[in-house]
């Protein structure tokens, strides 16, 4: 008679189990998610451990990652209450040095925290054929995650192939939300497998190898889970954050995880459709530098006080003062299916200032022919990195790209402008919303303020900021465009009060 320890949920009216799903997928990358409760630490584990005692030994190596110590005893216990009941000698080692598993037959599972991309050097030339992340939204940026890809390999040399596998759990909620919905949710639904192609290069040269792997994401949730009760799903609804609550008690993806401004935008208001910008409104440019990450450049008008024309006939009169995003450009990598910008991989273009400037003048041009706009955009605020150098023989990022005819005006970075910026932005949005004061806009081209700054959030610890550790290139860049408009505006009314 055998001793089952463990056993997937059993699947109902005929259909598998996520569990079930999961076991039997043939895929190499496989991210669990879902609601709070539907066993996905568990089921994470033991597609590790069941390949332990397969006569692998010390090849068969996991690890198992979190951004913090607390979350891996949580897991560190459950694993306790499942492997000792195989009664195979596995011991746990408990020093934070060790804090793995090790099995006599040669086998390991190690529990380490990565809170930055930098940690991966504690692990660059390791093999470790199964990854585990625990609660992935929890990165900010995939940077950690793709580091760790080059350790997902082993050098075992037996009959029996070794199996390859990154297995992560999360909940849909958390800093890295938009990555992580990007690359498993929105490519294909749940269950379907996808395909991602990748050319290496051989180190010893030769020509470029292509490597096909598979991805898929299995949707599981606490309604499958035969030991919770009616009380598990009440816990679920006390939660006070509606995101939080719509994420843990339904799995859903359509949730904003405590964002900067996702509480009071209204793309009902904020949206306007693309308009011609009237000859007698300004328009300027704002600017974040960046090469190995993004760099975001902004195109802005500001209203006067009269009435423009949209493109369905309607007039629109944004009262005198308020901003309105009319273009951007954002540098990063761009995405090999569609061809868009990798929003969340946080992984710039490595574009010399030069190349920008020449960019940036020919989208200019570009409105300019296509009739958007009437004037050539003026300097605006562009992060003061810009004007820094670290030989004095070297010219500044501002002096090549002034060369090339595009200038600009240092950016507010002094004390306190990151969480004045965001009070300005959030009040322009009130009065958007409300009609009382400078509003703020965007038009439908600004796919990257929707789809990071929109979605940015907050700094865990500081709650009148934003979470710096996410993708802030396009935050960084309106915001600077905010606080500019803010003082322009303040000297105007001055003026006018001492007159």
């Amino acid at each position: 008679m055998s001793n089952v320890v463990w056993q997937p949920f059993p699947g109902r009216d005929g259909l598998p189990s996520s569990q079930e799903i999961a076991l039997d997928t043939r895929c190499d990358d496989l991210l669990l998610c879902g609601t709070r409760g539907g066993g996905k630490t568990e089921l994470q584990v033991m597609l590790f451990r069941r390949f332990v005692g397969l006569g692998f030994g010390s090849y068969w190596r996991g690890i198992l990652f979190d951004r913090e110590y607390k979350s891996l005893d949580d897991i560190v216990t459950k694993t306790s209450r499942l492997f000792r009941q195989f009664g195979d000698g596995a011991t746990f080692m408990k020093s934070k040095a060790d804090y793995r598993w090790v099995w006599p037959t040669g086998e390991e599972l190690l529990f380490r925290v990565m809170r930055e991309p930098d940690d991966y050097w504690s692990y660059h030339g390791h093999e470790y054929p199964i990854i585990l992340w625990n609660e992935l939204t929890k990165w900010p940026t995939p940077e950690c995650f793709n580091a760790m890809m080059s350790c997902n390999r082993s050098s075992y040399q037996g009959d029996t192939k070794i199996p390859l596998m990154v297995v992560s759990t999360t909940n849909p909620y958390g800093s890295g939300h938009n990555w992580v919905k990007q690359k498993y949710i929105d490519p294909a639904p749940y269950g379907s497998v996808v395909e991602r192609r990748f050319s290496v290069k051989p180190l010893g040269g030769g020509d470029p190898i292509e490597i096909v792997r598979k991805q898929v994401a299995v949707f599981s949730s606490y309604k499958e889970n035969p030991y919770l009760d009616a009380s598990y799903e009440a816990q679920l609804l006390q939660q006070s954050d509606p995101n939080r609550r719509k994420a843990w008690l339904t799995g859903s993806w359509d949730v904003t995880a405590g964002g900067i401004i996702d509480d009071l935008l209204d793309m009902q208001v904020h949206r306007v459709p693309r308009f011609v910008v009237p000859e007698n409104w300004p328009v300027d440019r704002a600017f974040d530098w960046g090469s190995s990450h993004p760099f975001s450049v902004g195109w802005f008008t500001v209203a006067n006080g009269e009435e423009v024309e949209l493109p369905d006939g309607r007039l629109w009169c944004p009262t005198r003062g308020s901003l309105i995003r009319i273009g951007e450009w954002y540098g990063a990598t761009l995405d090999r299916a569609t061809g868009m910008p990798n929003y969340g991989s946080n992984e710039g273009l490595r574009l010399g200032s030069s190349t920008i400037a020449k960019g940036i003048l020919d989208r200019e041009e570009q409105m300019l022919d296509e009739g958007w706009i009437q004037r050539r955009p003026a300097p605006g605020p562009a992060d003061t990195q810009i004007y820094n150098v670290s030989d004095r023989d070297t010219d500044t990022i501002a002096k090549i790209m002034e060369r090339h005819g595009v200038t600009w005006v240092p950016a507010d970075k002094a004390k306190g402008s990151r969480v004045n910026g965001l009070q300005a932005m959030r009040d322009m949005l009130v009065a958007a919303k409300t009609g009382e004061g400078r509003g703020f806009y965007f038009t439908p081209n600004n796919a990257a303020f929707m789809a990071t700054t929109a979605t940015l959030p907050r700094d865990a610890r500081n709650q009148d900021d934003a979470d710096t550790a996410a993708e802030d290139h396009d935050w960084d860049m309106t915001r600077y465009r905010v606080l500019w408009l803010h003082k322009v505006m303040q000297k105007i009314i001055k003026v006018q009060f001492v007159a």
